[in-house]
């Protein structure tokens, strides 16, 4: 039940074709590449980017603003289960190893990425300072399919890995939030998501139990699954969205007030686990409603992207790779150290401390997430060009991981 393959195959598969695509695409005739890119759907739009006093919508846009919302609420659920859920996988004494080596695996990237800046000169410093979170990334779907392969399925490191993950996708949504605003900052129109949110939870889910409250048979519950079903959270998603675009926070987060308001059950088969859609609450009905959307946003999301000319490898790129295939091992080996040894929070049974530089390597695959921050962290450009090249050679960290297993004597594990 905690397999994730049909996560990899669906949520992966489509988003390499359209990597694969564009980077051939953009190489082959940079000029037409641009032009789809860039293509103008609606100017004087409701919704877009802001220019000239006005805001025009265009695929980029579309993609990488309005549909990415749906993979990031996905991950959004994933994080909420681990969290809330009384077995959930990020609560409790288990899960405090895993966390401070997502510290390392943060604070290691950042250390090196900006190190290594400062060092080639203040003119580079300058120029790629505000990628710092680029090479904190981790791509869940690689990394668990590559520390299968490394570790065998029934390894505990893969579990460790799966945490880390997770709680790493949990920050990264944090520091895109934080940091990366898409515009001026107007902070008051976040009270018009959060007021979606307080709204659609009081009429949609606490009211209809509270109605219902001492009736078994639940009529007002029944009524408002059955007739509404997940409207008015569209509704909710759609008016909190467009809050986060007008407030300048990046409104590919515009979803994540609502997740929490869905009714859930109170468990879950682990992260991204296919079981779950046997659970019929409606939040994993909505989630397993919108994997096939999410699939074709992901291929798009790649083949608008990923669309980088080789030439145009620089600086960026090296820092990239360096904070990634660096800085993740070296950080999630120290921090998690001193998590299992002086703080004597231990490693899972079966596991040894030399298996965290294995797990750093495996979460140096940045690829989606790093792709993402790179398309927000600069404006279109030489710097963001490079910077998208180092988030798409991060895929060397599982050759790297295959190495240093095989060198480290990881013995595999069977599922």
């Amino acid at each position: 039940m905690y397999r994730v393959w049909s996560f990899l195959t669906n949520y992966s598969l489509l988003l390499i074709i359209g990597a694969l695509i564009a980077l051939v695409w953009a190489n082959l005739d940079y000029d037409s590449y641009h032009h789809f890119v860039e293509f103008k759907i609606w100017d004087h739009a409701p919704i877009g980017h802001l220019h000239d006093g006005h805001r025009t919508l265009t695929l980029h846009y579309l993609v990488n603003d309005v549909l990415m919302a749906f993979f990031f609420a996905i991950a959004a659920k994933e994080v909420w289960e681990a969290v809330i859920l009384k077995n959930g996988s990020l609560r409790g004494k288990k899960a405090a190893t895993p966390l401070f080596a997502t510290l390392g695996g943060m604070v290691g990237p950042i250390s090196v990425y900006l190190g290594l800046a400062l060092l080639l000169g203040s003119d580079t410093y300058n120029a790629v300072a505000n990628g710092w979170a680029i090479p904190t990334a981790t791509d869940i779907a690689f990394s668990y399919l590559v520390g299968r392969i490394v570790f065998g399925a029934g390894h505990p490191a893969v579990r460790f890995l799966l945490l880390l993950a997770i709680a790493d996708d949990a920050a990264g949504l944090i520091i895109l939030a934080v940091f990366y605003p898409s515009g001026e900052l107007a902070p008051t129109w976040l009270l018009f998501s959060a007021g979606a949110a307080i709204a659609v939870y009081l009429l949609a889910n606490w009211l209809p139990r509270r109605l219902d409250r001492g009736n078994q048979a639940r009529p007002t519950s029944t009524w408002v699954r059955t007739r509404l079903h997940f409207l008015p959270y569209f509704i909710a998603a759609c008016l909190s969205w467009y809050g986060f675009m007008r407030s300048g926070l990046h409104p590919a987060l515009g979803l994540l007030p609502i997740v929490p308001t869905i009714p859930h059950a109170d468990r879950a088969f682990g992260i991204f686990a296919e079981a779950e859609k046997y659970l019929t609450d409606l939040l994993n009905q909505i989630e397993h409603g919108l994997k096939g959307p999410v699939e074709i946003v992901l291929f798009f999301f790649g083949l608008l992207n990923a669309g980088v000319q080789f030439s145009s490898i620089g600086d960026a790129t090296w820092l990239v790779l360096a904070g990634l295939l660096i800085g993740k091992p070296v950080g999630i080996l120290i921090f998690g150290w001193i998590a299992a040894g002086p703080l004597r929070l231990g490693l899972p049974q079966g596991m040894r401390t030399v298996d965290l530089i294995v797990i750093g390597c495996v979460a140096a695959i940045g690829f989606t997430v790093s792709l993402f921050v790179a398309s927000v962290a600069f404006a279109p450009g030489d710097v963001q060009d490079a910077a998208k090249m180092g988030a798409l050679f991060s895929f060397a960290a599982a050759i790297v991981s295959i190495i240093a297993g095989i060198l480290l004597r990881v013995q595999k594990q069977p599922g």
